[in-house]
């Protein structure tokens, strides 16, 4: 009878020793945490059942990844998960460079509570009707930021100078907030068009061409003890029918605090003795093993 080779024996033992202790340090994340080059964390998800069930569908992974509203699909260019920020783009939007056909930015009313625009996102609209309403009853919601004014735009973008050509001067044009465009559409104010601006209050002496366009998020998490799953290898999550915080530690498997194998961080100082005892005892077998067949 002929006996099998050495190192096919070598490597069943090794494999049958390791996977005794490697199912207590890992564990299977059924999440993705990664869409394009943006890291998906909590409280965010882009498979359901993953991340806090405030942001179900809000995000979308295609081979990029984008904020869902029922406006419309802005692209994420960022995500700052240490201030809680997430700064998106539309690609329909207005710029410094380029004029497209004017719409509504528009957030469901759970998205303007838990995840709204920033107080240094400031929306610019252009070319408005000396009957809008914010250059009359609502004037106030204007206003001026860094020392400069709304009027900068008409000059210094190749985009908006077509308004100024058109009458010979600068259209009416007002600063805002996004609680002004929240409550009143571009319809209502009477503009033709708007774009966005963020980080404002960094752009002292700093011209149109040279700002970033966009609209920078603040976004609020929810406290629902998610390092503890985390830290015991499992992604934070929730059940889809109730909503309930779920701690899911596989495809198969899901726990409501923390998975059950842990991580060796999460485990108490008895448990990781035990633990690197076993691994040690492990090691000299396999090693015992090598010195007979070898």
């Amino acid at each position: 009878m002929q006996h099998p080779p050495k190192h096919y024996l070598f490597t069943v033992v090794a494999l049958t020793l390791i996977s005794q202790f490697l199912p207590v340090v890992f564990t299977a994340n059924p999440c993705r945490g990664i869409c394009g080059s943006i890291a998906i964390n909590y409280p965010f998800g882009v498979d359901d059942g993953c991340g806090a069930p405030q942001y179900r569908q809000m995000l979308n992974c295609t081979n990029d990844l984008f904020f869902i509203t029922t406006s419309g699909r802005y692209k994420v260019q960022s995500i700052d998960y240490e201030k809680r920020t997430m700064v998106v783009y539309d690609p329909a939007m207005s710029t410094c460079s380029i004029l497209q056909p004017h719409h509504d930015f528009v957030m469901t009313d759970i998205q303007a509570v838990i995840i709204p625009p920033t107080s240094d996102t400031v929306f610019a609209l252009l070319n408005c009707s000396i009957d809008s309403p914010v250059l009359n009853h609502y004037k106030n919601l204007c206003f001026n930021f860094s020392g400069h004014s709304c009027d900068e735009l008409y000059g210094a973008c190749n985009a908006f100078r077509i308004f100024h050509s058109l009458t010979n001067s600068s259209p009416p044009c007002c600063f805002t907030g996004y609680d002004t465009v929240k409550y009143m559409s571009m319809n209502i104010l009477d503009c033709t068009h708007y774009t966005t601006v963020i980080n404002t209050d960094s752009l002292k002496g700093v011209g149109p061409p040279d700002w970033v366009y966009g609209i920078k998020l603040s976004y609020s998490v929810p406290d629902t003890g998610c390092e503890r799953c985390t830290r015991s290898g499992g992604a934070c999550g929730y059940d889809t029918e109730t909503g309930g915080m779920m701690c899911l530690c596989s495809s198969s498997m899901n726990a409501t605090r923390e998975c059950a194998a842990g991580s060796i961080a999460d485990l108490g100082e008895g448990k990781k003795l035990a633990l690197w005892t076993n691994i040690h005892a492990y090691a000299l077998l396999l090693g015992a093993f090598v010195y007979i067949i070898l």
